[in-house]
């Protein structure tokens, strides 16, 4: 059995968006769970695109999310140079495009732009593309020769034949069969002497010896080309792997350029690396089972492409928070409170919280970390809250019971030196079961009191030893006052 080879190769152009690091995840996942080698290149011949430090946002985001390449720049493994810029200075797409013009199955084109400008334009895939008509592979040798002599600019096409039809295989489309009369005779090497993205992919697969190709299916149409490249060249076809496309809620294709998210913006938007890593695992792919929850060790496992969905994946924000809080409640309580404290600091600043404590309290209550803020403002500060906050069916509570109950806990509670959630609730607890009624009667009528909030992520004990006497002891006299108000 030959050894899978796939390659992750990302231009620096920016962040890495979530189509990409979707690609590199499969990239990845195919390769470990054949026990393979997963190969990082970086594809910089587009120079228009380059963008200074988008090469370390790429090592940086394969680092934290445990994409771990055997072979890159950093990591030579006998198939380098690992960057096309580099490569291109070895000489080796212009050997290999000169190769084909030997075969007859590309040519020089001497064209300039007035030319070009003149002929017809077609519309594919959305863009307007110019239709080359082979004017010059009609130019015999010496007049090419002359040219060249003449330094005059020139680009290396390929040349597909008008007539006949060519047929490449997907593993997840099966056989497709384009008219060659559809394709058009692709820019090999730019007037600059780089290689074009499609060449240079060609060449450098076949070179590093790169067995599956995994991209998105916005390149299915390019397939055919670099088939012919493939045959003409006499080498292997690799497996193509062509991934759906990743909408947003709206079905539009999330895209870089739009601004839509990159892996570091999610980072910045308070989720954690497992939970983006797990969730753009299932864009597209879907496990044997029903199950949803994946270490990156267990997807290496579970991991078969051929499970992978033709149809789009959309990227559903809701569904990401879901996972994100399931990973938060799994987290072992002093990992969360460690990447919790900065968000906690920010949201009670001062010395008097019990950091701590109020993290283990919102740990299950949160999806993303920016939520912490929602679950403890109160604690800084009392909101303004309506009355009708104390009428709770469940408890069997309104606002005269509920100004009853603050009144008769109020000097309880000022007598109360032990302000410990244990020692309040076993205060409490006794004036409950003296009153013979429910925990809920006594203790909502606090608990509003004391946050001034429908929901909080702890019960009136809890907050009132977060508070401090002091300060609990205000606020339910306001609670008194309010009520009193209400009902005069």
């Amino acid at each position: 059995m030959e050894k899978i080879r796939t390659r992750y190769a990302p231009s620096p152009t920016g962040k890495m968006h979530v189509g990409n690091l979707r690609s590199a995840l499969y990239e990845f996942l195919i390769a470990k769970h054949a026990g393979g080698d997963f190969m990082l290149r970086i594809e910089d011949t587009d120079q228009e695109r380059f963008v200074e430090g988008a090469t370390e946002i790429i090592y940086r985001t394969l680092a934290k999310t445990g994409l771990v390449h055997d072979e890159g720049p950093d990591k030579d493994g006998g198939y380098g140079p690992y960057v096309q810029s580099e490569r291109m200075k070895t000489g080796i797409y212009m050997k290999y495009a000169k190769e084909l013009i030997d075969k007859g199955e590309a040519y020089y084109c001497f064209c300039d732009k007035a030319r070009l400008d003149s002929l017809k334009t077609e519309v594919v895939d959305g863009k307007t593309i110019t239709v080359y008509d082979k004017h010059c592979l009609g130019l015999s040798k010496e007049e090419v020769e002359a040219n060249l002599a003449a330094g005059k600019p020139f680009v290396i096409r390929q040349n597909i034949p008008n007539e006949g039809t060519t047929t490449f295989h997907d593993e997840l489309y099966g056989d497709i069969t384009v008219d060659n009369s559809e394709l058009d005779d692709m820019i090999l090497i730019k007037s600059d002497g780089f290689p074009t993205y499609n060449f240079a992919n060609v060449v450098d697969d076949h070179t590093m010896n790169i067995t599956h190709v995994v991209r998105g299916n916005e390149y299915l149409s390019s397939s055919p080309k670099y088939v012919r490249l493939y045959e003409a060249f006499g080498w292997k076809v690799p497996v193509y792997i062509h991934l759906p496309l990743i909408t947003d809620e709206h079905h539009q294709k999330l895209s870089k350029r739009s601004g839509h998210a990159s892996f570091e913006d999610l980072i910045e938007q308070g989720f954690i690396t497992e939970a983006i890593v797990n969730y753009v695992a299932l864009l597209g792919w879907s496990p044997e089972d029903n199950r949803e929850i994946f270490s990156l060790q267990e997807l290496i496992e579970a991991f078969d492409y051929h499970r992978i969905s033709k149809s789009p994946a959309v990227f559903d924000i809701v569904k990401l928070r879901w996972m994100n809080g399931e990973y938060f409640k799994a987290m072992d309580p002093e990992k969360f409170y460690e990447m919790a404290e900065p968000y906690l600091k920010k949201s009670l600043p001062g010395d008097r919280w019990d950091l701590k404590k109020i993290a283990k309290m919102v740990q299950s209550r949160i999806e993303v970390f920016p939520d912490i803020e929602g679950q403890v403002d109160f604690l800084r500060e009392l909101p303004e809250y309506d009355v009708e906050m104390y009428t709770h069916k469940k408890m069997k509570t309104d606002a005269a019971s509920s100004l009853e109950v603050l009144e008769s806990v109020l000097p309880l509670l000022e007598q109360q030196e032990d302000y410990s959630n244990d020692g309040l609730y076993q205060m409490l607890l006794k004036v409950i079961e003296e009153k013979g009624c429910k925990n809920g009667f006594l203790m909502w009528p606090i608990r509003t009191a004391v946050s001034g909030k429908q929901m909080t992520p702890g019960g009136a004990t809890e907050l009132m030893e977060l508070l401090g006497k002091d300060e609990s002891l205000r606020r339910i006299r306001l609670g008194i006052e309010k009520l009193r108000s209400a009902l005069a």
